[in-house]
């Protein structure tokens, strides 16, 4: 990851619906967050698991504000979504 990169892991899981993926691409676009590369999955035809690479490199928001942000986009829905900057990712889940 180069200097000007400021890279977020993103993760989401929970009872699969219509709309997930773009409820939170559209939270991210619209903070200026780019959205580098995505995986997602149904489990068992009803849970919903989503892990995403950001870049948010060109957005004033802090994770908490990142985070606050993705939450109110899914309430109500039956999931979790957790923010994380990838360094600190990569460093938790080492082998």
């Amino acid at each position: 990851m180069g200097k000007n990169k400021k890279h977020i892991i993103v993760t989401v899981i929970g009872k699969d619906d219509t709309g997930i993926v773009a409820k939170i691409a559209t939270v991210l676009a619209s903070n200026n967050i780019n959205i580098i590369d995505i995986n997602q999955k149904i489990l068992g035809d009803e849970i919903f698991a989503m892990t995403l690479l950001a870049d948010r490199v060109k957005s004033e928001l802090s994770l908490p504000e990142i985070t606050a942000g993705l939450k109110e986009s899914i309430k109500g829905m039956s999931l979790e979504v957790t923010v994380q900057d990838s360094e600190v990712f990569q460093y938790m889940h080492r082998v």
